[in-house]
């Protein structure tokens, strides 16, 4: 099986920035990782350049970024494989005043919303009843997206990338602008659907969000991959004090590591 995700020589710049500088990495289809980073490393230009809203500037070395062995992709195709969800997308959902059940039905049609042209059919109504389930948000289907709390509002999201049980999930800083009991309440969230079957990609700051389920860890920094192995070698207090530019302590309990 060809891997999920491979970058070879990527490199890209933004605003005349090179935010990432011919980077290697490659993930396997059956592996859950964190990509972990300071601000400004790169761990955004990643994903806009996994979901093509960024490209690879021309370095006259040999680049590519396929999914799945491939670099192109129809999205009716890419969502069964891959299920991303970013903090911009979650903006763009919200200028809207659809109902949360909508938004995870929409996945199906790759839409914000359904359209007059769009045919839900009982068995995607089944399959949508199943993810709200699954995500404990049954109770907020009728509550528009738009007047839901950060937290609520990302359960939708991710509902909506799974409605065609992708193999992976994308997730862009999930815990971002959560307060703790959010944050506590998503990442159990997110380890039922682990445990489900579907692998997780994290890109992230935090340390907490990297679940006990993610056994591989990459270190993102200036656009290039510092270093990647197993968790426990990577989150160890001499590398991430390098990353991070700041001395570090690491605390462990309960398969979650935390950074002071």
């Amino acid at each position: 099986m060809p891997s999920l995700i491979e970058c070879r020589n990527v490199t890209v710049r933004r605003e005349g920035v090179v935010a990432l500088d011919r980077l290697n990495l490659t993930i396997d289809s059956n592996e859950s990782v964190a990509i972990l980073g300071p601000n400004g490393c790169g761990k955004s230009t990643f994903i806009k350049a996994i979901t093509r809203d960024v490209y690879a500037f021309p370095t006259g070395e040999p680049s590519s970024v396929k999914i799945m062995g491939k670099e192109l992709w129809n999205v009716f195709d890419l969502r069964a494989q891959l299920g991303i969800i970013t903090n911009d997308m979650l903006a763009v959902c919200a200028r809207w005043d659809y109902p949360g059940r909508e938004i995870v039905t929409s996945g199906f049609f790759s839409s914000i919303g359904i359209w007059p042209c769009h045919v839900v059919t009982e068995e995607m109504e089944a399959r949508t009843d199943e993810v709200m389930r699954l995500l404990q948000i049954e109770h907020l289907a009728d509550r528009q997206l738009n007047m839901m709390s950060s937290g609520e509002s990302r359960r939708f999201m991710i509902g909506r990338a799974l409605i065609h049980q992708p193999r992976s999930l994308l997730l862009d800083e999930p815990t971002n602008s959560l307060d703790i009991r959010s944050c506590h309440e998503l990442r159990d969230i997110l380890r039922k659907v682990v445990l489900q079957g579907t692998n997780i990609i994290l890109v992230t700051h935090h340390l907490p969000d990297i679940l006990p389920e993610i056994s591989r860890v990459v270190l993102l920094r200036q656009g290039q991959v510092f270093d990647d192995g197993p968790k426990h070698d990577m989150l160890v207090p001499a590398k991430l004090s390098e990353l991070f530019q700041t001395p570090v302590e690491i605390v462990r309990k309960d398969g979650y590591y935390n950074m002071w």
